[in-house]
């Protein structure tokens, strides 16, 4: 600790979920005569849904002030030193400092640190390839990316986009952009859309999307963007076609932005993230946390680190880092990879397991299929719904569940959330006591009748 101060000072790297939840926790349990905070942020904004912004460039949501949780005005107010347009490009382990550059002036200053969380968040992942950073090609991460492609559909006269990848945010911006009256090319490697899902629930997307009007190409890779005279993307081209754009949207997914972490030799996992303990505390570094999209996270179903960049988790790590750096005790145990999305009015949840992550990891499995509704079938606008689980051979262990429908779909995954959790096994599924009334459900919730079919296969296997 720097003893020419009376009080420590906590520098936190990253000005959005988990670096300003930290911040915020910090403060609610120290005061500013106790801890000082210093929080640096490249960008315009703080403490923002980044999950939002297809919802904001496809004009569900008409404000961009709507997705900001906390301005930096807000946080200013309760004593948290917020500096925008500040790019930290060194960490001093050794000096217990960081250098931090104005981006608009370009002036450098150095700033030293008892407690220190890097929250770095993440970076759209952009293909090695000519023409990737031409004018209208545009990653989607933070809310100036939001505002750079807005900027851009709004000065661009064309009305043809496409989309590189068929992730969550592949699938989300191509539904937004449709939303905009543009007409939408989406260009996928695998064989389906949203490979977080098996290729068989995938392909329902698939049909959902050409219905919505975008056109679909899979088992296609992209090698290259070609430019104008003008220096703006004028086509996007894959082994064997050419497809013309005047926007291109990259929706390949990100990667942990851990540039400064691994400069300063702090500790990596195989996705890139950093390493932390159950506290959020980098592995091996007793003043530093870390959380949010640059770190990775224990998966409690298959037991090995994984990168899930997702809201959800990243204000989970900053209050818990908040509550470690306060003073108090708290921990964050893993995640079982609960995630949901929609395309149109089709609702697409998965948790837990697919059936490429069981065999990585060496697990033996039953799969089964069934297709359900989302509502008593007599009762009106009763919509269908798939459902797909996965459990180990023989103990019959809840390993991963995927839906698939229309309203009232999505959210069910949260029960197999909760039994993946909890280490329940498809049996004991089966006598879930969940709510029931015609309105809301089949007498038999599709994920217990999952639940059945995958007890009965196991028993049978045995």
């Amino acid at each position: 600790m720097n003893m020419s101060r009376t009080r420590e000072r906590l520098v936190v790297i990253g000005g959005d979920a988990a670096g300003m939840s930290a911040a915020s926790q910090a403060r609610r349990l120290k005061g500013p005569d106790e801890l000082e905070i210093v929080t640096f942020e490249r960008g315009h904004f703080t403490s923002y849904s980044a999950c939002g912004i297809p919802y904001w460039v496809g004009g569900d949501v008409t404000d961009r002030d709507q997705l900001i949780a906390r301005t930096p005005e807000e946080h200013r107010s309760r004593d948290i030193d917020v500096r925008l347009r500040t790019e930290v490009t060194e960490v001093d382990l050794d000096g217990q400092r960081v250098r931090a550059r104005d981006v608009d002036s370009g002036e450098e200053s150095w700033t030293s640190y008892d407690k220190l969380v890097i929250a770095t968040g993440a970076r759209p992942i952009r293909p090695d390839m000519p023409g990737a950073d031409a004018a209208g090609v545009h990653g989607v991460q933070t809310l100036d990316d939001g505002q750079a492609l807005l900027d851009t559909l709004e000065r661009t006269r064309g009305r043809r986009a496409v989309v590189v990848g068929a992730g969550y945010i592949g699938v989300e911006m191509a539904e937004a952009l449709i939303n905009r009256g543009y007409e939408v090319t989406v260009v996928n490697r695998g064989s389906e859309p949203m490979s977080t899902l098996d290729p068989d629930m995938g392909c329902l997307v698939h049909e959902a999307m050409e219905g919505l009007g975008i056109t679909m190409v899979n088992d296609a890779e992209v090698t290259k963007i070609l430019t104008g005279d003008d220096g703006a993307v004028r086509a996007v081209v894959t082994q064997d076609r050419e497809f013309p754009a005047d926007v291109v949207v990259l929706g390949i997914g990100v990667r942990p932005e851990t540039t400064l972490a691994k400069a300063a030799g702090l500790p990596l996992g195989p996705h890139g993230g950093l390493l932390t303990d159950r506290s959020m505390r980098v592995r091996g570094h007793e003043n530093i946390w870390s959380g949010g999209d640059c770190v990775e996270v224990l998966d409690l179903v298959s037991g090995q680190e994984r990168h899930i960049p997702l809201g959800t988790h990243a204000n989970k790590h900053g209050q818990v880092i908040g509550t470690n750096i306060g003073g108090g005790y708290a921990t964050f145990p893993g995640v079982v990879g609960t995630a949901v999305s929609k395309v149109c009015d089709l609702e697409i949840a998965r948790t837990g397991l697919r059936e490429k992550d069981a065999h990585r990891v060496g697990l033996r499995f039953e799969s089964v299929t069934i297709e359900s509704t989302s509502r008593a079938g007599y009762y009106p606008d009763a919509s269908p719904m798939t459902v797909k689980m996965l459990a180990e051979h023989r103990t019959g262990r809840l390993l991963g569940v995927q839906i698939v429908g229309r309203e009232g779909a999505g959210k069910r995954v949260d029960i197999a959330a909760v039994a993946l959790t909890a280490g329940m096994t498809a049996e004991q599924m089966t006598a879930l006591d969940l709510g029931y009334a015609p309105p809301f459900s089949p007498v038999w919730d599709p994920v217990l009748v999952a639940a059945r079919k995958a007890a009965a296969k196991i028993r049978d296997s045995l």
